[in-house]
């Protein structure tokens, strides 16, 4: 190789290195080829440069077209729609025959979505080929006169772009671990602790139990008891909800708070589990719990991560990240009884919260304050949304709630704005009649129990409810009857044992 080829080869790589901020990502062993990747967004994503002399065209052909097949490879492992190359050779003299139509288009493989632009750069096209560089790239590379080569210029060059390549892989090296893990190990042990004094205190799939350690449960929401947003991170309904769980924090929250930081962490995952709760909240009205939220927004912070560094994020844990992901949210979909609700909401609040503080000794002003906007406008809405919204379940749920912490007068007002309203259902009705029963108000609850009954004749609950009251007040046959019905549709030990004791 000739010394003006070898400096222009590593004066290339260098100006691309420091002054393009482009990534030295392979040289080959005989320092010939080198390939570059770009780090910004740039018209140019990769670049290849060839010391080769080249004496016909047709090995030009097919170097383009190998050129061509690697680019693909590249633009699948960068998951990108389409990628431009390129592709420079650095040669002594031009081939001897017709090489311009082989260079003058560029190059598409995979139906366009990889296109190969070619430059030759030999003595006698030198001067055109970096003009044409410079107007893609929109730079100023220059090069010095062409007579004058010195070996230690080039060496120089050389170090200087293989150190600041060396000092890009550690900072890289350096984002992965910023930070020790702590709060992921306190997280794993508050709850393997909680489902331990759960499990002890009436099991971990008792629904009372749950609601009593601060499941997320609506109703009760519903009536103030707003800290139900973030006690159900730390409880977990089974062993193997628990055990998945944990397996999930530990490797995530790893990985997040190696990155991050410790408290950019704490804020993460805290800030995702509450609006997995709200999202849950909002969307579905069963009893839930888990971490799962919090773990979501594990998953939204590495996706932060993707969309400010893509290079960075595709060529080290980008696939796998969108992969388990992806995987997770089907099977939310398709298997009954996941709260696919409180993932998403997890998943979304992880990547505004990340985005709300960014990376470690970096700032992004402007995409902080869009995050922070972002947020608090979402949680603002489901939040307005999920306490306001005037659907009889919604309202049905605030009467559930004052029911069961005794507040049976608070319950009537709920219900009784409600019927008048019109918007009822048989559960209305019946949630009604109860509370009128506890309030001693006996006509207006039988009227009730009756129109729930009407709406929903199998209502085992209506006709056991009706009962009692009948019983209470005296007329057994009518007693008889509901209790009869209650115990035809729904064969359970308190109303046998009340239809024998009217018996």
């Amino acid at each position: 190789m000739a010394e003006r080829e070898h400096y222009l080869f590593w004066q290339l790589i260098n100006y691309f290195v420091i002054e393009q901020d482009y990534r030295l990502i392979h040289i080959n062993r005989e320092e010939k080829e080198a390939w570059l990747e770009t780090v910004g967004h740039k018209k140019l994503d990769v670049i290849r440069i060839l010391v080769q002399d080249i004496d016909w065209t047709n090995w030009l052909k097919r170097d383009i077209i190998q050129t061509g097949l690697r680019a693909a490879g590249i633009r699948k492992h960068l998951m990108k729609r389409e990628v431009n190359v390129l592709n420079i050779y650095v040669t002594e003299h031009t081939p001897v025959d017709d090489y311009e139509h082989a260079i003058q288009h560029p190059y598409d493989t995979e139906n366009g979505k990889a296109h190969i632009q070619t430059i030759l750069m030999a003595k006698e096209t030198a001067n055109d080929a970096i003009y044409r560089m410079n107007e893609m790239l929109n730079s100023h590379f220059q090069t010095q006169a062409m007579e004058i080569y010195d070996p230690a210029l080039t060496n120089e060059l050389r170090q200087s772009a293989i150190q600041k390549t060396k000092r890009k892989q550690e900072e890289e090296k350096e984002l992965f671990e910023y930070g020790k893990p702590f709060f992921t190990y306190l997280f794993i042990a508050v709850q393997v602790l909680m489902f331990l004094i759960v499990e002890s205190s009436g099991g971990s799939t008792n629904v009372e139990t749950l609601i009593k350690y601060g499941a997320k449960y609506n109703p009760l929401i519903l009536t103030g008891e707003w800290w139900r947003f973030f006690t159900p991170i730390f409880l977990h309904i089974g062993l193997l909800h628990l055990l998945m769980n944990t397996l999930a924090l530990y490797y995530l929250g790893m990985a997040v708070e190696k990155i991050f930081g410790r408290f950019r962490f704490l804020w993460i995952y805290l800030f995702s589990g509450f609006t997995g709760s709200v999202a849950s909240f909002v969307f579905t009205n069963n009893l839930s719990a888990g971490a799962s939220g919090a773990i979501f927004g594990c998953f939204g912070a590495l996706l932060y991560m993707g969309v400010v560094n893509p290079r960075l994020f595709f060529r080290t844990i980008g696939v796998n990240v969108i992969a388990v992901i992806i995987i997770n949210l089907i099977f939310g979909f398709t298997v009954p009884g996941i709260d696919n609700a409180g993932h998403i909401g997890g998943l979304i609040g992880g990547f505004l919260a990340t985005g709300i503080v960014h990376f470690p000794g970096k700032r992004k002003w402007g995409l902080q304050f869009v995050s922070l906007l972002a947020a608090a406008s979402a949680v603002y809405f489901m939040l307005n949304w999920g306490y306001h919204n005037d659907r009889p379940d919604t309202e049905n749920e605030r009467a559930q709630g004052q029911i069961e912490n005794g507040d049976y007068e608070a319950a009537y007002e709920i219900l009784l704005g409600l019927v008048s309203e019109g918007e009822v259902d048989a559960n209305s009705y019946f949630k009604l009649a109860y509370s009128e029963a506890h309030l001693q108000k006996y006509e207006e609850a039988k009227k009730h129990f009756k129109k729930a009954i009407e709406l929903e004749p199998d209502f085992h609950e209506a006709h056991f409810n009706l009962a009692s009251i009948y019983y209470e007040q005296g007329d057994i046959e009518a007693a008889k009857k509901h209790a009869s019905k209650a115990e035809e549709i729904s064969d359970q030990e308190k109303y046998r044992d009340f239809l024998k004791e009217i018996e």
